[in-house]
């Protein structure tokens, strides 16, 4: 008597990579060098001595090398680096700025942050672009010629989401989150915070977690407001994430797992942690599943070195023609 064996049921999770993400943000790249027809300079600045920085710093470089990118790597002294800084600041041979955090650990490194030009910051950490982005303002110009420069981690996980997506686009730009609920585990204002607004602002219902707390991040019943508002609540993680379409995780912490019990079935999952937030059991509820963005992150940098360069060309040509 013969047995029959069943099949094995089918994988229901995709595992994305950020390789195949941050392909298709390569050609934008490869575009708009040829436009500007020469390869544009990306200065970095290393002032400290933690691995991470200088591993982040070699994968820029590398990825330049590939590219058509010209990089270069300056090392320095803490307290010689507003100087440095300042320098590269009025160099015309330097394209883009990148500063490779923390330096000092402190408040001194927000000031840093605003030392660099606006028209170099390719890490869209300058004020300027701060309060673009929180006041959901995309543009740099009255005639919208010159795009905002958006934060790389945060930018690369919204490139993450439209790559498979998440993003909806037969509703109109900046709405396309409409009817997505969003928790983001991680509430820094390097990435977190910036990342919850970025959302919001494109339509989702977002639960901002952090130790303390959960906020929720909206722009109102029905999207109404231009730009989200933060409110405090008291719900938990528990909470939120059985009812979120979309969960991102990025807790810098090798002991810390997420509790994929809580997810619903078929929820979106990324993690932008260094570090393996999600266990492989995530594959078991979530339908697709990004283990980490940071090639994404490099690429991300790039476009955005080009679009400074770029606009500040287009910022030139305005002041040029204004005075004729």
């Amino acid at each position: 008597m013969s047995t029959i064996v069943e099949d094995p049921a089918p994988p229901t999770c995709k595992v994305v990579y950020a390789s195949a993400v941050a392909e298709g943000i390569l050609g934008e790249v490869k575009d708009s060098i040829e436009r500007l027809g020469r390869a544009p300079l990306l200065v970095g600045f290393l002032a400290n001595v933690d691995p991470a920085a200088r591993m982040y710093a070699s994968w820029t470089g590398k990825t330049c090398l590939q590219n058509g990118v010209r990089f270069e790597l300056r090392e320095v002294g803490k307290d010689d680096l507003e100087e440095n800084i300042i320098a590269a600041n009025a160099d015309d041979e330097v394209g883009g700025i990148i500063v490779y955090y923390p330096v000092f650990g402190s408040s001194q490194d927000a000031y840093l942050q605003q030392i660099t030009s606006k028209e170099k910051d390719v890490e869209g950490l300058s004020h300027a672009y701060l309060f673009n982005m929180y006041q959901n303002i995309r543009f740099l110009d009255p005639e919208k010629s010159q795009k905002s420069i958006l934060p790389c981690t945060p930018l690369a996980i919204i490139k993450v989401l439209e790559h498979i997506s998440v993003y909806n686009s037969i509703l109109p730009y900046g709405n396309r989150l409409f009817g997505k609920t969003v928790t983001v585990v991680n509430r820094s204002e390097i990435v977190g915070r910036p990342l919850a607004a970025l959302l919001a602002n494109d339509g989702a219902s977002v639960y901002s977690v952090d130790i303390n707390n959960v906020q929720y991040f909206t722009r109102g019943a029905g999207i109404r407001r231009r730009q989200h508002e933060a409110h405090d609540t008291d719900l938990k993680l528990e909470d939120v994430v059985p009812k979120s379409d979309v969960v991102i995780t990025g807790v810098p912490s090798k002991e810390y797992k997420f509790p994929v019990e809580l997810l619903k079935d078929g929820a979106v999952c990324v993690n932008f942690s260094s570090e393996k937030n999600f266990g492989p059991e995530v594959k078991e509820k979530a339908s697709i599943y990004v283990p980490a963005i940071g090639k994404v992150t490099i690429v991300v940098l790039l476009r955005n070195l080009l679009r400074v360069v770029e606009n500040r060309q287009r910022g030139e040509a305005a002041e040029g023609g204004e005075s004729l």
